[in-house]
């Protein structure tokens, strides 16, 4: 290639689960996995803190199409807490804005306190947030030292497990819907038992149904990629594997051809309404449809994947 040129992209398509490292953004997180795969299309979903690591999905090519749906799942996270100390930005990186004892409380009182946090209920976002006030990230405010209003979002925790509660460390997992802001989780946890805290270490194991086995290291990515490209491409999930969660739905090779043209098809009655996973007759995944009580099924995402090869 000569000098000054840059490389082709390719039509890349597929998910990546990362172990996303410490100390990195998740964008910049993408864009080291892109020129690793030299994916012309990439887009990533549920944004972790440059000091968080664990799960962050990445999804090329036509896989993008489904970045909305993941960004709804639930997830899980191991959390470290340190008691006794809060920083502005409830977590390791920020500066140290204040310290208070700690109340001595046995594993089963902690639990107890765990609990009390089970189930839905409201949350204020930080300050330190990605979030838009007036067209500005409150991140940008916050670093100006300003404090703005904000308003409580409706949160649910599904469940959390005491791992470890000792002195000022206090370890625990957590299962909890999309929106859920676990620096603010471990400070609400530390007010209500008299004390403050911050989050030491953030680590996500899950994402909707993908669990922790099925992530990459970006070590083993690079080394993949060294190897060989179309190894590391290998790697990569279907895009509908995102959705087991929705029914399949399959159609006939007329009816898919009507479909990937964005129009209704009928499909057989006895269905539930609702989002479904559709399939050609070769088994090729369509895209995402909505079916109607009538048993009309309308395209709502179409993916133009690769013809599935026998």
């Amino acid at each position: 290639m000569a000098r000054g040129m840059k490389r082709r992209a390719d039509a890349v398509d597929g998910l990546l689960l990362l172990n996303k490292p410490p100390g990195m953004s998740s964008n910049r997180a993408l864009q080291m996995v892109r020129r690793l795969l030299n994916a012309r299309k990439a887009g990533h979903t549920g944004s972790l803190d440059p000091a968080a690591t664990g799960m962050l999905p990445l999804c090329f090519g036509e896989a993008t199409k489904v970045c909305a749906y993941l960004l709804d799942a639930d997830k899980s996270y191991r959390v470290s807490a340190t008691l006794g100390i809060a920083t502005d930005t409830g977590d390791a990186d920020g500066n140290e804005i204040g310290t208070a004892d700690v109340p001595e409380l046995s594993a089963e009182q902690w639990n107890e306190v765990l609990q009390g946090f089970v189930g839905e209920s409201e949350q204020i976002p930080p300050m330190y947030s990605a979030l838009k006030k007036d067209g500005k990230r409150l991140y940008e405010l916050a670093r100006k030292g300003e404090v703005v209003e904000r308003e409580p979002r409706a949160i649910r925790i599904d469940q959390i497990e005491l791992l470890e509660a000792a002195g000022k460390r206090l370890v625990f997992r957590v299962a909890c819907s999309k929106g859920t802001y676990i620096r603010v989780l471990v400070e609400d946890i530390a007010r209500s038992v008299g004390t403050i805290a911050h989050t030491a270490t953030l680590h996500r194991e899950s994402v909707g149904d993908f669990q922790s086995d099925k992530m990459l290291d970006m070590g083993a990515l690079e080394a993949l990629a060294d190897e060989d490209r179309e190894i590391l491409r290998s790697k990569l999930l279907p895009a509908d594997v995102a959705l087991a969660r929705m029914p399949g739905i399959s159609v006939s090779l007329e009816d898919a051809e009507r479909f990937c043209g964005g129009q209704a098809v009928e499909v057989s009655a006895g269905l539930d309404a609702g989002l479904a996973r559709v399939y050609g007759a070769d088994e090729r995944f369509l895209g995402v449809g909505e079916l109607a009580e009538d048993g009309q099924l309308a395209p709502r995402r179409v993916f133009l994947t690769q013809e599935k090869t026998p």
